[in-house]
């Protein structure tokens, strides 16, 4: 799994379609081009020689998941992180079942603070934890199960 570092790479996504809702949350995906797509593009944007080929945007066909976790609905750093760190422990467990496309989770409304007075409680992450499992399982697809697995098995 590849995480999403640059804002490009957020807005590609974020500009794809919303494929999951929870109360909280939303997940965005965009699928990937393939190889073929970006050598095309890059053919037909060369100016002449010595121009610079375009960077791909996902340069690598995998599952990539991005965080989005705005000051607007989680206020304190802290509760951001962890809630962060849920969203990423969360996708891995479910890295197998997602197909190879660009996905974000945003965060899209606030927790209620008198429900969850800590900011890093265990019931809140606990609440999180559950919500993005309901999120990433409503668009997983049957466990993928890859040639070395097989040979194991």
């Amino acid at each position: 799994m590849q995480r999403l570092k640059t804002r490009p790479q957020f807005e590609a996504v974020m500009s794809g379609s919303t494929v999951s809702r929870t109360v909280h949350f939303a997940l965005h995906r965009v699928a990937l081009p393939t190889v073929e797509a970006v050598e095309q593009q890059a053919m037909q944007q060369a100016a002449g020689p010595g121009s610079p080929r375009p960077q791909a945007l996902f340069a690598v066909q995998d599952v990539w998941i991005g965080a989005v976790v705005p000051k607007r609905w989680a206020k304190r750093a802290v509760t951001r992180n962890a809630i962060k760190r849920q969203i990423y422990n969360v996708s891995a467990s479910f890295e197998s079942r997602l197909p190879q496309a660009a996905h974000v989770v945003r965060l899209r409304s606030t927790f209620d603070r008198q429900q969850f007075a800590s900011a890093t409680s265990d019931r809140l992450k606990q609440a999180v934890r559950e919500e993005l499992q309901q999120l990433f399982s409503r668009v997983a697809g049957p466990l993928r199960v890859d040639a070395t697995q097989r040979a194991a098995a």
